[in-house]
């Protein structure tokens, strides 16, 4: 019984002082957000640190076979007790590879230069070659499932970039084809055109003049091969200037208008 509560005792003390470096990694990884270099082998030395600890401070297990079995069982209950908490930062740790993964999948799958069948096996390595060297040696640590959760979403954001970029070759091309439906329906009604006034004139000319003493407008113009003759009763609200009566008499200036147009 005394060997018993001197075991426990010190299995005590040497937990407490691994508990000090794990919280010091739990900082690191969980507060931080910080993937901790090689966490599988700090997690190995941890785990053998406090065993050899056990094994020179315990009392050596007598020949007695109880005795020898309550030894391997207090070791077994000290590596668990580590190993515990350290998988917990583990799996902590493989999301924090995960995510640098999968930034760098997307990444590299923007440069023209990589496509995004090369781009997932550049991060699917990166992953595989960070995730072994956090795994300890000899247990029952595993990253497969965050592995296999990496290349579901690598898949995933492959196939949504893919019918992004498919969706917008096909507007391109459905904003072609109506660029060149527009440009052939003015090429129809410009032949049409052609058809029913001739051939158009490289010139264009347009008249205006004002009867005098009057409401009276009128105004000519030929343009593409077609005359125009328009009278309107458009009062002028420059009359004062224009003369005693409110209109010039004659043609001159005041009432006449003219525009010349030349296609060359």
């Amino acid at each position: 019984m005394r060997v018993a509560s001197l075991s426990v005792s010190i299995i005590h003390l040497i937990s407490y002082a691994a508990h000090v470096q794990i919280e010091e990694a739990r900082r690191k990884i969980v507060d931080e957000g910080t993937a901790i270099p090689d966490f599988g082998a700090k997690a190995d030395e941890i785990c053998s640190q406090a065993i050899e600890e056990f094994a020179r401070s315990a009392p050596s297990p007598s020949d007695d076979n109880t005795a020898s079995s309550a030894y391997a069982r207090k070791l077994e209950e000290l590596e668990s007790s580590l190993d515990a908490p350290l998988q917990v930062l583990y799996l902590r740790q493989l999301s924090l590879l995960r995510e640098q993964a999968l930034s760098s999948y997307r990444s590299a799958s923007k440069a023209s230069d990589a496509s995004d069948y090369e781009a997932m096996l550049a991060a699917d390595a990166q992953f595989l070659r960070a995730a072994e060297s956090s795994t300890r040696k000899a247990s029952t640590w595993t990253y497969d499932a965050e592995r296999s959760h990496l290349q579901t979403v690598m898949s995933e954001f492959a196939q949504t970039t893919k019918k992004l970029t498919e969706t917008q070759v096909k507007s391109s091309q459905q904003q072609s084809t109506a660029m060149q439906f527009l440009q052939h329906q003015q090429q129809m009604i410009q032949q049409l055109q052609m058809q029913l006034y001739g051939q158009s004139s490289p010139w264009n000319v347009g008249v205006a003049y004002r009867i005098p003493d009057t409401n009276f407008n009128l105004q000519g113009s030929y343009q593409q091969g077609r005359a125009n003759v328009q009278l309107s009763c458009v009062p002028d609200e420059y009359a004062p200037m224009l003369g005693p009566n409110g209109f010039t008499n004659g043609v001159g200036p005041g009432n006449l208008g003219l525009s010349l147009n030349l296609s060359i």
